[in-house]
């Protein structure tokens, strides 16, 4: 630590200060915080999750307690409500603590409860950025993107200041949290954050003109998706090969649902190039693959039960058939090993696959642009509702 201005030590004039505990504001004092919280946690009976560095369970006789940290913010959450209580006071006792009491707002979510569920969205958020942007009067429009557009770096001329965009389009990212329907998009956007052209900027303002219209969206958890403490696991993917017409890397992009909830999503380019669309859904069934067993080890560290095989639905019958018949295996020998993976998941029956029609595809939402019809409907799959639909349909 630097010494104040107007202390001066003219015997050791290079001399700094020696810490002998974190201040609060310095750098280091948020890691030292969190590895006392953390070391402390332990002796309170929570185990860490080796599924996520940032949650601890501590299961009881009365059900279990899981805490969930962020920096010096915490969310703590259970079945077993008397625990509960006891973890804030045996905390308070330690740590300066503040209760803010149930759970309303948290890093930009909000969460609101419902009959047979919670609401989570970022309208604020949301409303926070229009504003910022200046874009809180404009039209609104039904779609975030064209359907089946493509943009290339080359296209337009270049930003004079490209800070705008990329504060723009971080933004957005962050939005994603709990706007699927936008993922796409924002990926999109996200590839010419390098050098920024007049036409990427108005791709993002659609993307905000499109927001403008649905600032109350958000989505639904139904409490109603487990029964005796247990849940089912299903999923969708898909893969949009060849489509960027200069490098012809493929989108994938594929939604994890527990019950009825979409829990895990993603729209991704991938840094390969395939040979073939059967090819690119094939890892696009890798990747979901290997998503699907990360949530099913957390879901087992909670201790909830999955009755049956975790069902994976995809558009492409070759692409089904190469993860489930030996007999294609010298047709993708030359795929790198860990793709293959898959086929010993539903070999060992622990993932089923199942060929499910494109126009049910709701991952296709996350691979390209679709006309307004395809997109709200798979926005509707998605659970995008306002707490104002809620509130009418009980």
């Amino acid at each position: 630590m630097a010494k104040p201005q107007g202390f001066i030590d003219h015997v050791h004039p290079d001399y700094v200060c020696l810490l002998r505990k974190s201040l609060y504001g310095l750098k280091q004092a948020p890691r030292a915080w969190n590895e006392k919280f953390t070391s402390f946690l332990p002796s309170l009976g929570f185990t860490f999750s080796h599924s996520d560095p940032s949650l601890f369970i501590r299961h009881t006789t009365g059900g279990m307690i899981a805490l969930l940290l962020y920096v010096d913010d915490i969310v703590i959450t259970g079945s077993d409500s008397t625990g509960i209580h006891e973890v804030i006071s045996e905390l308070s006792m330690v740590f300066d603590m503040k209760d803010l009491g149930t759970l309303t707002y948290f890093l930009g979510l909000e969460v609101a409860k419902v009959q047979h569920g919670i609401f989570m969205s970022q309208t604020k958020y949301a409303k926070d950025l229009l504003a910022k942007t200046g874009m809180d009067t404009i039209k609104s429009c039904s779609s975030p993107c064209l359907p089946h557009y493509q943009m290339t770096k080359d296209q337009g001329t270049p930003l004079k200041d490209p800070t705008v965009y990329k504060s723009i389009v971080g933004a957005l990212r962050y939005l994603t949290f709990t706007r699927p329907d936008i993922a796409y998009a924002v990926n999109t956007v996200c590839q010419f954050m390098t050098n920024p052209t007049d036409v990427h900027y108005a791709a993002v303002k659609r993307i905000l003109r499109y927001l403008q219209g649905t600032l109350h969206k958000g989505l639904f958890y139904s409490s109603t998706g487990a029964v005796n403490n247990t849940v089912n696991v299903k999923a969708f993917c898909d893969a949009d090969w060849a489509r960027e017409v200069i490098q012809k890397r493929f989108t994938t992009g594929f939604v994890v649902y527990i019950g009825l909830c979409p829990v895990s999503w993603q729209s991704k380019k991938q840094g390969t190039v395939s040979r073939s669309l059967t090819k690119s859904e094939y890892r696009s069934l890798a990747n979901t693959a290997a998503e699907i067993s990360w949530i099913r080890h957390l879901l087992c560290e909670l201790k909830i039960k999955i009755p049956r095989a975790p069902l994976l639905k995809c558009d492409n019958l070759s692409a089904l058939a190469l993860a489930s018949n030996p007999v294609f295996h010298s047709k993708i020998k030359h795929l790198d090993n860990d793709f293959h993976f898959v086929r010993e998941r539903v070999q060992h029956n622990d993932l089923c696959l199942e060929y499910v029609p494109t126009i049910e595809q709701t991952a296709d939402i996350l691979t390209k642009g679709l006309p307004s019809p395809i997109f709200r409907t798979h926005c509707v799959n998605l659970r995008l509702v306002t707490l104002a639909e809620l509130e009418e349909g009980c």
